[in-house]
């Protein structure tokens, strides 16, 4: 008789797919609403977007208990920010504080894989990408999730950002328009959702500029 053993996991992937892109003065932030575990959907309306200040939204795919967990851990220590300093946290300073919250929790890692969003202090466009022990890059664009290996491909033939071996360093910004880039993260969502089972139902844009923070929607394949 052959031994059995229960394996018990702490993680789980809820599936789901998340993009940012930094213009010239903008930043778009999307994400899909569906969460899923295994064949199973828990709900078609989750939003994956948050916001962390005023010019500064984090999208999250992974396990999405760890990611609120660390959502109320950002939100907290940004209120102590502000306490201490009388202003909210910028963009790259969130940045930093994000890589080190969870670089801080690498041996029992918050299965979370996240991209940042926002405008910098000269009021660029500005994405940082995260693996989920807090290494990070700021970079032009950036997928992360389920879908993320069909998604980036796409912008790279569409974006082509510049080497940063390239000296002097050139702007990570895209060449885009404002309403280009939703156009581009709205097809890139629809291609996506062909393939990817765990990304669909509904697409949740998010574009931050000078102006402020506007949301649109879109509907996607719902099977």
């Amino acid at each position: 008789m052959t031994k059995q053993q229960a394996n018990w996991s702490p993680y789980d992937n809820n599936g789901g797919s998340c993009v940012a892109i930094a213009g010239a003065d903008y930043c778009v932030i999307a994400a899909d609403t569906r969460m899923s575990t295994g064949y199973n959907i828990l709900t078609r309306e989750y939003s994956k977007i948050t916001k962390l200040a005023d010019k500064c939204m984090m999208a999250s795919s992974g396990f999405q208990a760890d990611v609120k967990a660390l959502q109320k851990l950002l939100a907290a220590r940004h209120l102590i920010y502000q306490h201490q300093h009388n202003k909210q946290m910028s963009c790259p300073a969130m940045a930093q504080l994000l890589s080190n919250t969870l670089y801080y929790k690498r041996f029992f890692p918050y299965y979370s894989f996240n991209v940042l969003g926002g405008l910098d202090s000269e009021g660029k466009g500005c994405v940082y990408t995260y693996d989920a022990v807090g290494s990070y890059e700021r970079v032009g664009y950036s997928s992360q999730g389920s879908g993320s290996t069909l998604i980036m491909p796409f912008l790279d033939n569409q974006l082509k950002s510049p080497s940063p071996l390239l000296l002097p360093a050139q702007d990570a910004v895209t060449p885009l328009s404002e309403s280009e880039a939703v156009d581009l993260v709205k097809t890139v969502f629809a291609s996506a959702t062909e393939r990817d089972i765990y990304t669909g139902d509904k697409l949740e844009i998010v574009v931050v500029n000078a102006e402020g923070i506007r949301s649109e929607y879109m509907d996607l394949r719902k099977d």
